[in-house]
């Protein structure tokens, strides 16, 4: 979380990035038929992936393998993808067109603003947060994601019953983000009142994780649902 030179709230930090020649064709080619444009207005879920069915929203999906891995897992269940750095929207586009992945729309922009402009409120089955940004020194601690105004827009826009899942490998965000879903009244924790849950088997490990595990790392799982 950070915000731009007129002050308003960003949910990102811009880094440089190269596109490759592939992420470069994956993104004109895909753009087109599995992209959304913050301009459009407010998201009609049924007519941008023509059928009507659960709807969950990963914000910063980075590379988008989980995400592929997930949808292609549930294929019942539509997928919105937020990522604001176009290598990774390159590099989500190429491997569902490589894997024949048709249930993820991708809006490459800011969550907050797509949140604000597109998404309805009471409209969103599911939202995960996979491994944001910790900003792990204390000083940049007011840049993290997980804020409380943050998580009350994600509120309105979950229905009632919908979960909330967010995840990270530092320990000190993972607090934060305890105590920060905690003190929201409208979130109730599935694991129960101050604990963390396990890793659901639907949430991919990924290769990051998996070295981790080897290393004695640890990562935190934090599922929550929006009181009826």
């Amino acid at each position: 979380m950070s915000t731009d030179e007129h002050g308003r709230i960003r949910s990102f930090v811009v880094r440089p990035g190269r596109i490759t020649e592939g992420q470069r064709r994956a993104l004109e080619a895909g753009l087109p038929r599995y992209g959304l444009a913050r301009e459009d207005g407010p998201l009609d879920p049924v007519a941008a992936f023509d059928r009507e069915a659960p709807l969950v929203m990963e914000i910063g999906f980075g590379m988008g393998q989980s995400l592929v891995d997930m949808a292609a897992a549930e294929p019942a269940t539509d997928y919105l993808g937020i990522e604001v750095h176009r290598p990774g929207v390159g590099r989500l586009l190429h491997s569902m067109m490589e894997r024949d992945v048709e249930n993820i729309r991708v809006y490459c922009d800011d969550a907050v603003l797509v949140l604000e402009e597109c998404i309805t409120p009471a409209s969103l089955d599911g939202i995960q947060i996979f491994f944001p940004d910790p900003w792990h020194k204390k000083r940049h601690h007011k840049r993290r994601l997980i804020q409380p105004a943050f998580v009350g827009l994600l509120c309105e826009r979950l229905k009632p019953g919908g979960f909330l899942h967010l995840a990270t490998d530092w320990e000190n965000y993972a607090e934060h983000m305890l105590e920060v879903l905690s003190a929201e009244a409208r979130l109730e924790n599935r694991a129960g009142a101050g604990q963390y849950s396990p890793r659901p088997e639907h949430r991919p490990l990924t290769k990051f994780e998996q070295r981790g595990q080897r290393l004695g790392h640890g990562v935190w799982d934090l599922v929550f649902e929006r009181r009826g």
